[in-house]
């Protein structure tokens, strides 16, 4: 995994290895400037007498994460055919997790409370709905994904040297998925035709054999309730299953076919009728976060679903949301994909509401006025050493704090209560997004444990402290980029 480079004056530069990050940290050459995602800041030297290169940032837009791929552009024309072939190199991998459907829930509960204090509680007078919405408004849990993906393409520009984007623009038609012949012959039988139901029905069952479990294998397309028995071609009758189930299920009915396991066959009957609520979200957000991208003033490259997949298949690439960012749009060849992956969680800045509630919506305590207690915040990023007691040890994790001065600290191996103030070290300010280095296994070899990374972290050159890795989980979070060399 590479690591952000910064110039003296906090302007981006081209990224660099873990190796030498470390090296020009030893040598006193470069400052921490932030920790995560890892960024040093060099103390000699200015954009202007640096050599910059054509840096990417794809995106793979998801209901509930988004891929996110850096890339390293290079394009070599073929001497005989004189053909362009773009090559190009991953520096960095993220998945951003959003939290909309936390804020959906959480409206939801505000709005019953409403309805149970206006409706029963006391008289309200009848008030029309004559309210309108502005043009392009979403929904909170939709704006919040669009807003969350547009922040992050904003932080990766201030630490790399982003020159353009690429952005999966169409996933998912819900019309034709519902109703297949809703746009006739010409849309039905084109260079994608069925394309669309088959990638959906292998993301909603989980890529597996619906009746056997089986991983791995060739899947088929398999009508729930038979045809011959009056079943019907919507989405909603369509599942996937290896070829051994599909020919022993035949012309049976499911509940015949599967009456020795009732389990999975409660499991189908529920999941053939859960909504489209992901494929809707993607649909109502994607092109609210196309306009957004083209207001940045930077070329924006838009691909399909179908290209992406296409991509993946002939580059022989695992199925993971980053590596599907990487995959959009236009892809002759890549190098270095099989790393480590940030993955981002979407935690929230705390609530404006100061009072708890029971379930039928009655005060049930307070919360502080303060958000803040002896210097920290609940979320800030903090690195603990404890001297004495019974919790004699280091700790890197998040913090929550209380006002008697006794925090818990939340790391990878569990909770730590009870931790006195006076332990604690600030490392980095909360910003709303919780980090964690995952190492994958990809099916090209191991993506490695993100060692060298986890060791430029433990250089001195952090104001003399050591974390102990990131293989805990440092669920940080700092909006104000904060320097600690």
């Amino acid at each position: 995994m590479a690591v952000f480079v910064l110039d003296k004056r906090k302007r981006p530069l081209m990224p660099c290895s873990e190796r030498r990050a470390r090296l020009l940290l030893a040598r006193g050459r470069a400052r921490v400037h932030r920790m995560m995602p890892f960024a040093i800041r060099l103390v000699d030297r200015l954009r202007e007498n640096s050599v910059l290169q054509p840096v990417r940032l794809k995106l793979d837009p998801g209901s509930q994460t988004t891929g996110l791929a850096l890339v390293r552009e290079s394009d070599t024309a073929d001497t005989t055919t004189g053909e362009v072939v773009r090559t190009l190199t991953v520096r960095m991998l993220l998945a951003l997790q959003h939290r909309g459907s936390v804020i959906r829930d959480r409206l939801t509960a505000r709005r019953a409370f409403r309805q149970r204090r206006r409706g029963n509680l006391r008289y309200r007078p009848a008030r029309f709905d004559n309210r309108t919405k502005p043009e392009g408004w979403l929904a909170p849990s939709l704006r919040h994904r669009v807003d969350t993906t547009i922040a992050w393409v904003a932080r990766l520009r201030r630490l790399a040297p982003v020159t353009s984007l690429s952005q999966e623009l169409v996933r998912f038609d819900t019309q034709q998925m519902q109703n297949p012949e809703i746009s006739g012959v010409a849309y039905q039988q084109g260079t994608l035709a069925g394309y669309e139901v088959r990638e959906y029905l292998l993301e909603k069952w989980g890529r597996t054999c619906v009746y056997c479990g089986a991983e791995n294998t060739p899947l088929e397309i398999d009508h729930i309730q038979p045809k011959s028995r009056g079943g019907s071609g919507r989405v909603s009758n369509l599942t996937i299953a290896c070829h051994n189930c599909n020919q022993a299920k035949a012309h049976q009915d499911v509940a015949v076919f599967l009456a020795h396991d009732p389990q999975r066959l409660a499991h189908i009957e529920s999941q053939r009728k859960a909504p489209l609520r992901d494929a809707a979200a993607v649909n109502s957000t994607r092109w609210a976060l196309h306009q957004q991208l083209k207001a940045m003033g930077l070329e924006v490259e838009v691909a399909s679903g179908g290209r992406t997949k296409w991509n993946r298949h002939r580059l022989n690439v695992p199925k993971e949301h980053c590596l599907d960012a990487l995959c959009t749009g236009h892809v002759d060849a890549v190098e270095r994909w099989q790393q480590p992956v940030l993955a981002i969680k979407a935690t929230g800045r705390g609530s404006y509401q100061r009072t708890r509630l029971t379930k039928h919506g009655f005060p049930r305590g307070y919360l502080t006025r303060s958000k803040s207690a002896f210097g920290f915040q609940t979320g800030d990023l903090v690195r603990v050493v404890v001297t004495t007691g019974k919790k004699v040890g280091t700790y890197l994790g998040r913090v929550a704090i209380r006002a008697s001065g006794r925090f818990n600290i939340q790391t990878a191996p569990g909770l730590v209560q009870g931790i006195h103030h006076r332990f604690c070290t600030l490392i980095q300010r909360a910003d709303g997004y919780g980090y964690s280095l995952t190492k994958r296994a990809f099916d090209k070899g191991d993506a490695g444990t993100g060692a060298a990374y986890a060791a430029a972290l433990s250089l001195p050159g952090l104001m003399g402290r050591r974390p102990s890795g990131l293989q805990c989980t440092a669920h940080n979070d700092a909006g104000v980029s904060r320097t600690t060399g």
